[in-house]
């Protein structure tokens, strides 16, 4: 079933959440579409995605290393994936039971220890429930939750799909 050699596939699994950053980056500074809390959470685990198959395309490992660096897209995905099905249930929440909005992420991090921070951005709030833009009846964290699960289960395929030898 092996039909390409790894770090193929590592240059495309590290390509794929570049090129979702780079259309992030280009609707907020070229459509001017601020994104919330939830979305920079959203961005961090894409660019943890660039570093795991960046990461793995350096190191090329062979066998069972290509299992490790599968698992850790995968996680990264995962977490990922969950954050952005979070973000499309607060969107989808009725009127009276969306969360009030709270205060902008810098001013967070600057009041609040981390663990808070964290925590009060999964929560959500109102800021997040906000639909700006939507794609075929998906608002962007639709879209993006698709990606995650596709850039996870394409991360555990790729050991699978790459050839036995050394690449």
């Amino acid at each position: 079933m092996a039909i390409a050699p790894f770090r193929f596939w590592a240059f495309l699994g590290a390509l794929a959440p570049t090129l979702a950053m780079a259309f992030a980056l280009y609707l907020q500074y070229g459509r001017e579409l601020e994104p919330c809390p939830m979305c920079i959470f959203q961005r961090v685990a894409m660019i943890g995605l660039i570093i795991v198959w960046l990461a793995a395309l350096a190191h090329g490992p062979a066998r069972w290393g290509r299992w490790v660096y599968a698992a850790l897209g995968g996680l990264v995905a995962g977490i990922g994936a969950a954050i952005a099905a979070r973000h499309v249930w607060l969107q989808n929440l009725p009127e009276d039971q969306v969360p009030a909005c709270g205060p902008s992420l810098d001013y967070l991090m600057e009041v609040s220890p981390w663990q808070e921070v964290v925590a009060t951005v999964l929560r959500g709030d109102g800021n997040c429930a906000i639909i700006d833009a939507s794609f075929l009846g998906l608002s962007i964290p639709g879209w993006t939750l698709v990606a995650f699960v596709g850039l996870g289960l394409a991360s555990l395929l790729v050991p699978l799909l790459s050839t036995a030898k050394e690449s």
